[in-house]
């Protein structure tokens, strides 16, 4: 996938959205505008914004924009626009239209759900999209929203399911498991050093959505090699503990990761954490944790096939 920087020469077929998690309902919409890519002879591309900072338009980000970025390619998308929403934000919604569907994308169709807003404040909706759009030519298809058990698939519902300890129910809706892709930092060494588990230690930055604190079954890619893993989130209160940190185990691995980004999968919750009266206790449920996370892909090997590619 190609970051669009120019003004695009080759006509497009644009998705247009934020797409926080790409979830179900944003793979239909990014399927649509690459079908119609490959019958008309587009380039498929989307359109999509990141905000400075922490700020965002609904709630903490489901994934980081890295990850939305690699999951928005794997879709099949060729061109990528993505700029920052301050530059952007202030544009009319004719404005939108003319200076980023028709002079930087070259559109010749663009692709929404049907809750798809544009322009200053949000004026815009998918009907005057599609009145703007035919004026200068452009073809727009809204793409009929994703059910899944009986309701709509969005990003606030897999928010909610992830702040649950949910997380298989959320990554189903996802359509992959939920990862994040951390630097390595330097923890209290009671893993080596007590524990006899070496573990990684990883912080949520502000503003990224955190899972419910609790032991997750998981698992790690080191250097394309998956590891399966017991991960860990929260305050550690059985060492005293008061930051929140995601720790993990990985099984069979051997190595110093210090500052190195690791890509960590959640596959299923296991239990809330909690204060062990000793070590030993907390030894014994880290050991069981990784475990079951061994047996799980042991019995789920296609679990991971299609996050795998380009992994950390």
């Amino acid at each position: 996938m190609i970051d669009l920087t120019e003004k695009q020469q080759k006509k497009t077929a644009v998705a247009l959205g934020y797409f926080d998690g790409v979830h179900l309902g944003h793979r239909k919409v990014l399927a649509a505008a690459c079908e119609a890519a490959r019958q008309c002879g587009l380039q498929s591309a989307v359109f999509t914004f990141w905000f400075d900072g922490v700020k965002t338009i609904k709630g903490e980000r489901v994934v980081s924009a890295e990850e939305r970025r690699r999951r928005i390619e794997h879709c099949g998308i060729e061109l990528f626009y993505c700029p920052e929403y301050e530059s952007f934000k202030n544009l009319t919604p004719e404005q939108f239209v003319q200076q980023v569907l028709v002079e930087k994308m070259n559109a010749a169709a663009v692709f929404t759900g049907d809750n798809f807003t544009f322009g200053r404040g949000g004026k815009g909706n998918v009907q005057l999209l599609g009145q703007l759009c035919r004026q200068v030519g452009i073809e727009h298809t809204i793409v009929e929203m994703q059910a899944a058990d009986g309701s709509l698939v969005s990003s606030s519902r897999i928010r909610k399911l992830l702040a649950q300890g949910d997380i298989a129910h959320a990554n189903w809706l996802l359509g992959e498991a939920y990862a994040v892709t951390l630097p390595v930092q330097a923890g209290k060494g009671i893993g080596s050093g007590k524990l006899g588990f070496p573990t990684i230690n990883q912080i949520y930055p502000a503003g990224l959505l955190r899972p419910k604190e609790g032991v997750y079954l998981s698992c790690a890619w080191v250097d394309g090699v998956r590891y399966p893993a017991a991960t860990g989130i929260g305050s550690q209160p059985t060492v005293g503990g008061t930051q929140v940190t995601c720790e993990s185990y990985l099984v069979g691995y051997e190595g110093n990761l210090y500052g190195r980004p690791v890509r960590l999968e959640l596959y299923e919750y296991l239990e809330p954490v909690q204060r062990f009266e000793n070590l030993d206790q907390l030894r014994r449920c880290i050991a069981d944790a990784a475990q079951r996370s061994v047996k799980y892909f042991e019995n789920h090997p296609q679990k991971t096939l299609q996050a795998s590619a380009g992994v950390v």
